[in-house]
């Protein structure tokens, strides 16, 4: 059986790193790696924590590329390489545009697809933008649906999905933090006072250029003007997020803004923080895994279980609301305690395994 791994931002590859680790340990597959590069430095930092050798770089990224840049260069190089491998099957992970164009391309070249992370909605197709109508379209594209939770299953299933084409694996990203935690960390983080409390911060979706954004760094300025708070920031680099960053929070004695972090010292610094303000879709998955509170900078999740089980609460994009809500977790200690030693609901880190164990028994 041969399976090509095709992911192409940091996010992707973290979680896909656990099954391409899987399938090395069986000799009846020959496993394959491609990546698109959609975010260059950011995918190659994950490729060196994991030790992943990719057999294909398409390197599509561009400046200030759109989703319909990725889409066109991805489909465009992607499908000779479909022809000359033949592979049995393409595994994508998540909902970037890297997802939505190599399930299309596979689609093209009939070979199948198994989705990893399948599911996942907030049923509103602008938010997240562009990644709900990519992760909706390649569900359809899709022969295989590797369900993160019970929840993810069932939207699958009322979109009509077949119940013997969708699985509830867990999700990767425990398998891959687990890793990450087990290692030895000999490397330096950001340093701040020991006797503050670090809230780590990640912010940079499409959807909430201009005024959101805007809003957002101005809750983060009012954290950082606290006298019992050090913020550590590292910054996309998208011009929208990192010009307004470094405009608002770039001087403050408080707030350290970093490049982007490899996954290995991210997930360490992760473990140190009193809570996260982020607007990303993983950490909200990741930092339970911690003992961590998440305070989500979005108005729609597709991540449900996160805020049913207690571990995240969604906060929108309002000033004072994330100041407020912060605020909460930084003077109430049963507040903060009862966010952080809820159950996490994203799995036991054995996804991979049980992903992997499930194409092989659909060997054809």
């Amino acid at each position: 059986m041969k399976i090509i791994s095709v992911f192409g931002t940091r996010p992707e590859a973290v979680k896909m790193a656990p099954v391409v680790a899987e399938l090395r340990k069986h000799k009846s597959v020959e496993s394959k790696v491609l990546v698109t590069a959609q975010h260059r430095d950011m995918l190659d930092q994950v490729l060196d924590v994991f030790d992943i050798k990719p057999d294909y770089d398409l390197d599509v990224m561009q400046d200030n590329q759109t989703p319909t840049d990725v889409a066109a260069e991805v489909l465009k190089h992607i499908q000779p390489i479909l022809r000359q491998e033949q592979p049995d099957w393409i595994l994508v992970q998540g909902d970037t545009t890297t997802v939505l164009a190599a399930s299309l391309a596979a689609f093209y070249s009939r070979v199948k697809v198994g989705h990893v992370e399948a599911g996942l909605r907030t049923h509103d197709r602008y938010n997240p933008f562009p990644e709900e109508i990519n992760r909706v379209l390649a569900d359809q594209l899709s022969d295989l649906h590797f369900a993160p939770t019970e929840t993810s299953k069932k939207a699958l299933l009322r979109e009509g999905i077949e119940a013997k084409r969708v699985h509830v694996t867990g999700n990767t990203v425990i398998d891959a933090l687990k890793f990450i935690v087990a290692q030895p960390f000999n490397g330096s983080l950001p340093h701040y006072p020991a006797d503050k409390k670090l809230i780590l911060i990640t912010a940079h979706r499409r959807e909430n250029f201009g005024e959101p954004f805007a809003d957002m760094l101005r809750a983060m300025k009012n954290l950082a003007d606290r006298d019992d708070t050090h913020l550590i920031y590292p910054v996309h680099p998208n011009p929208n997020v990192k010009n307004a960053a470094h405009a608002v929070l770039g001087k403050h004695p408080h707030v350290t803004l970093l490049p982007p972090m490899d996954y290995f010292a991210f997930a360490h610094l992760m473990g140190k923080a009193h809570l996260i303000l982020t607007d990303s879709g993983g950490i909200q998955e990741e930092a339970p895994g911690l003992g961590v509170p998440v305070l989500v900078m979005r108005h729609v999740t597709e991540r449900p279980e996160a805020v049913e089980a207690g571990t995240a609460k969604l906060v929108g994009t309002d000033t004072k609301v994330i100041t407020d809500e912060a605020a909460k977790l930084l003077d109430d200690p049963a507040a903060h305690a009862k966010m952080a030693k809820a159950v996490n609901p994203f799995g036991d880190g054995h996804s991979a395994e049980r992903i992997v164990k499930i194409l092989l028994d659909h060997k054809e």
